[in-house]
């Protein structure tokens, strides 16, 4: 049986991140800087600490910092994604997030922001994570769902179809909230939890949020249509159509991004777990107040 192509062209991915860290266009990593302050508010409210934590993606700095300002992790370790930040210090370590370097049972808190939605075995990557993590180590994650800039996966489409009778995918697939969780449980987490955060960010028009997306090196890396560039014209059309159908009375249009965060303990003997069939104290009819009736 052949295997099923990968989804995503991780070297592109590589090299797209690396051209965006080298220019570092002030003000690019605003999406991260919201997620990093989203983070360290949850992490924040997490009754326990960590002996070594990892941020896993690196860059900026921004999930390191958020981690050593809850005063939660002893050791912070900053992992790189594919190469080092060239505007900081070095970082502990450089990886793939698709293949951890990382020891079974050797860190206590794993925390990644806006990466692992390129990874092509998300189940795997997860996995991997859980194996990585000490018993009763926590996973945190930030991921762009499902919902993420829907508004230009619309005009791109429109225009494509328009321009040649067919479309090709111009925006990554995101995953929605509810697959999210069932992976971290198929990966063996214990207490999942996902919840999802809409931001809505406005723009000038089309190509100042391409722009943006360049910056921080989010285009497209889909396989098959990464390399397959729009035409001017169909650009052009697409921009036109988002502006007539996704902006506000200002003429400013909108972009949407979704953000699912995720978190998962390593299993131990000490966390709660459900209570087996038939072992409840207390009749559901006594807690209402009502009386039981057969059926």
């Amino acid at each position: 049986m052949n295997a099923q192509p990968d989804l995503f062209d991780r070297t592109l991915f590589k090299n797209r991140r690396i051209r965006a860290l080298k220019a570092a266009k002030p003000g690019a990593d605003f999406l991260l800087a919201e997620v990093a302050t989203d983070l360290e508010d949850r992490l924040r409210l997490v009754n326990r600490t960590f002996r070594t934590a990892v941020d896993l993606g690196g860059h900026t700095g921004l999930i390191s910092s958020a981690i050593s300002n809850t005063g939660k992790a002893e050791r912070v370790l900053r992992a790189d994604l594919f190469t080092s930040d060239p505007h900081l210090s070095a970082p502990d370590f450089v990886c793939d997030d698709a293949l951890l370097p990382l020891k079974d049972q050797s860190v206590d808190l794993i925390v990644s922001a806006l990466n692992l939605h390129t990874v092509n075995d998300l189940p795997g990557c997860f996995v991997q994570i859980r194996r990585a993590l000490a018993p009763d180590g926590l996973f945190l994650a930030t991921l762009p769902g499902a919902g993420t800039l829907t508004e230009l996966r619309d005009s791109l489409t429109r225009a494509e179809l328009e321009a040649t009778g067919g479309a090709a995918a111009r925006v990554l697939p995101f995953a929605d909230t509810r697959d999210l969780g069932a992976l971290l449980q198929r990966a063996g987490f214990a207490l999942p939890v996902t919840d999802l955060d809409t931001i809505t960010v406005r723009y000038d028009n089309m190509f100042a949020l391409l722009h943006d997306l360049r910056s921080m090196g989010a285009t497209s890396v889909l396989r098959e249509t990464a390399r397959i560039p729009l035409s001017r014209a169909t650009l052009l059309r697409a921009a036109e159509i988002y502006a007539e159908d996704h902006s506000d009375d200002d003429g400013r249009i909108r972009a949407s991004f979704a953000f699912v965060t995720l978190s998962g303990w390593a299993p131990h003997e000490s966390q709660q777990k459900p209570l087996l069939p038939g072992s409840a104290k207390t009749r559901l009819a006594d807690a209402l107040g009502v009386e039981e009736a057969k059926l």
